[in-house]
């Protein structure tokens, strides 16, 4: 009997989920739907000086919005990884007692000291192995390091297709930390392992990770999953997207009434087509043709102005109905410029068709109808006389009202 696909998502609740997340969520949402498979979200939260419960709840939010969450029969978790601590130490103590990982009591300081004393300070100033046969056991100050074996490691991934990684090039790195706290690596992969993920689907970034869990899945005995490592985004300069240079929260946008239909339709044209003509199609049409095989192996840029066009489609694509609803945070909340009892839906309703053509976001709707609902600007007598002094102007407001 073949294995149900299991498909991860991971993120970290390390603040605003990102636009690179979201797209990454729905590639992995994707070919769960496609196979039967089933989209496990996981919160990585094991960084506690960086965590937020805010952060959480973001991430939580970001996914139903674009229609990834419970209520769907393919969708598990939130499952936490903090919860399994016991779990990654367990497993980096096996690795232990079978000799596949070691002990070392090498501060940084200590590591960095010793690359310059080898002359090597030039060239890569890693872990050179010392402690591999010193036989330390658990201790104060003493990490747990992986065994790297001689030879390579193969990671055929689905986008990138074989990528061979030199071992010699790759330091015995740490497992559990000094205070016996485990690192992401072994965290990563033994919730893997207990939670039968069979696909990793994830950016490129991760490429340098994925030799070393493929190690820890065949130093625990366990098939490694299927990997995947799709192109990261970049912004008009070509650098990836960060969160402090670059507009990258969902959250943002959100608020900024782009539509969910419209991101997730333009986030998935991101290194990857529907067939066809146009970008803008109905998003079962790309559920049908998403391959990860056609992903594009170049960073993808993440155009803010195109992704304005795409709500603009949807928005004009909505019944009057359905844009009328979907303006009505907009128009009824705080951030409304008028007060709650001088809005009018009748009188909105009436002007809406006009005001659906000509929008981009949704939060544009309020600038556009406010004459109707606040008061009217006081006038200041002696700044009307002074703006319509030259005669130019009066010809001006001639032309305007003989054109009307």
């Amino acid at each position: 009997m073949a294995q149900t696909p299991r498909y991860r998502f991971a993120p970290s609740p390390t603040g605003y989920f990102h636009v690179g997340g979201a797209r990454t969520a729905l590639y992995n949402w994707i070919l769960a739907k496609q196979s039967n498979g089933v989209f496990v979200l996981r919160i990585e939260d094991t960084d506690d000086s960086r965590n937020n419960p805010q952060w959480t709840q973001g991430i939580l939010d970001a996914l139903a919005w674009l229609g990834i969450d419970g209520n769907d029969s393919h969708f598990e978790g939130p499952y936490f990884q903090s919860a399994n601590a016991a779990l990654h130490v367990e497993a980096a103590e096996k690795l232990f007692a079978q000799g596949k990982a070691y002990y070392c009591d090498l501060t940084t300081e200590d590591i960095q000291k010793r690359a310059k004393d080898s002359g090597k300070q030039n060239e890569r100033q890693g872990y050179d192995g010392y402690s591999r046969d010193r036989g330390l056991g658990p201790g104060a100050g003493h990490v747990l390091r992986f065994r790297v074996p001689e030879g390579s490691t193969v990671v055929h991934d689905q986008v990138r297709g074989e990528v061979v990684f030199d071992n010699s090039t790759i330091e015995d790195f740490v497992l559990l930390r000094s205070n016996g706290s485990p690192v992401f690596l072994i965290a990563n992969v033994v919730d893997d392992i207990n939670q039968g993920v069979t696909h990793v689907v994830r950016a490129e970034e991760h490429l340098p990770n994925a030799p070393k869990q493929q190690m820890i899945w065949d130093a625990l005995g366990t098939t490694p999953p299927s990997w995947a490592h799709v192109p990261v985004l970049v912004n008009e300069q070509r650098k990836k997207l960060s969160k402090r240079r670059d507009k990258v929260a969902v959250e943002q946008y959100r608020e900024e009434g782009i539509l969910a239909g419209a991101m997730k339709n333009y986030l998935m044209t991101l290194g990857w087509a529907p067939s066809g003509d146009t970008e803008i199609v109905p998003f079962q049409k790309i559920v049908d043709e998403f391959a990860l095989g056609s992903v594009n192996h170049s960073p993808a840029f993440f155009d803010i102005v195109k992704l304005h066009s795409f709500n603009a489609g949807y928005i004009r694509a909505m019944s009057l109905e359905e844009f009328i609803n979907a303006c009505q945070p907009w128009l009824t909340s705080e951030k409304a410029p008028w007060q709650a009892s001088e809005y009018n839906p009748k009188v909105f309703a009436e002007i809406a068709p006009l005001v659906q053509t000509r929008v981009q976001l949704l939060q544009e709707v309020p600038g556009m109808v406010d004459f109707l609902f606040c008061d009217l600007p006081t006038l200041d007598d002696a700044a009307f006389v002074k703006a319509f002094a030259p005669e130019w102007a009066v010809a001006t407001l001639v032309e305007v009202r003989d054109g009307f």
